[in-house]
């Protein structure tokens, strides 16, 4: 038995190592003086002069200001197109299409991106000759893009919510007199917001991270973050893309802190009102 501990630990060990050490490498040749990404100078380093020259770097900051853009707006319409998803397979039982539904929600989770890239691609261009709509492609038809395949992950996710459910609080609440868009606003939407938070999270993460898509849908002047990233690899990265990341990397790891805390905020606030429940009946 301690052996198989010992080894467990170094496989997580390894594991981590593995994870994080490509991070921190980057991390540190952020403050190198070198214009080499991977010979650190050691006669001038650490200094900060890469964070200056991000600063000053439109290309980089216009493409991360319509990431973020994007992402936001696709997170957002993944999450209201999956909840109403999620909850028609999981609540409305067998109806006609449902098999139908279900396996074009799930489909972009299982397709390669390339195929899901060129159909969008295709799509968009046979919109356009029909209707006039999206002219080309840019910033709308990205966010459209992102919408189709982000959606599917936010279904599933609140999809396994709703299964473990406890549909007796909207029946109660019926029995009150509550009409089921009241319930729904009111008693199950409230309940699987940590679901919704999360499916929101996942699909801004995949928006802002997206790139085979991104290139198939995307025109000109309307290049994402990874899209100049990827650019800038293939004729040489520059320490300023070291700069980006660095500071991509602590606004998630705050971010990951807050929620830490916040969601031991959340439980222990549960904890102490079923206590005092309890004691009530008591």
């Amino acid at each position: 038995m301690k052996s198989r501990g010992l080894f467990s630990r170094a496989l997580l060990v390894l594991g981590l190592v593995f994870l994080y050490v490509p991070i921190l490498s980057m991390v540190v040749f952020s403050f190198n003086n070198s214009r080499l990404v991977t010979v650190w100078d050691t006669a001038n380093s650490p200094t900060l002069k890469w964070y200056g020259a991000l600063v000053s770097n439109q290309q980089i900051l216009g493409a991360a200001w319509l990431s973020i853009q994007i992402a936001v707006v696709a997170a957002t319409g993944a999450v209201v197109l999956g909840t109403l998803a999620g909850v028609a397979l999981v609540r409305f039982g067998a109806f006609r299409g449902r098999a139908l539904l279900a396996g074009m929600t799930t489909a972009p989770l299982v397709m390669p991106e390339v195929i899901t890239g060129l159909s969008l691609l295709l799509l968009f261009v046979a919109c356009e000759q029909a209707i006039g709509w999206p002219k080309g492609g840019g910033a709308v038809t990205i966010t459209l893009a992102h919408i189709t395949f982000c959606m599917a992950y936010v279904t599933v996710v609140v999809q396994s919510r709703l299964v473990g459910f406890d549909e007796s609080l909207e029946e109660a609440a019926m029995d009150l007199g509550a009409r089921p868009a009241t319930v729904f606003f009111r008693v199950t939407l409230p309940l699987i917001v940590p679901a919704l938070v999360s499916g929101w999270l996942l699909a801004f993460t995949l928006s802002w991270d997206d790139l085979v898509i991104s290139q198939f849908v995307a025109g000109p002047g309307s290049s994402t973050l990874p899209m100049v990233i990827f650019s800038k690899v293939r004729l040489g990265v520059s320490p300023d893309v070291n700069a980006l990341a660095t500071i991509m990397v602590l606004i998630v790891a705050s971010g990951i802190v807050v929620s830490s805390f916040w969601m031991r905020y959340q439980n222990k606030r549960r904890e102490r009102d079923m206590r005092l429940a309890e004691s009530a009946n008591l």
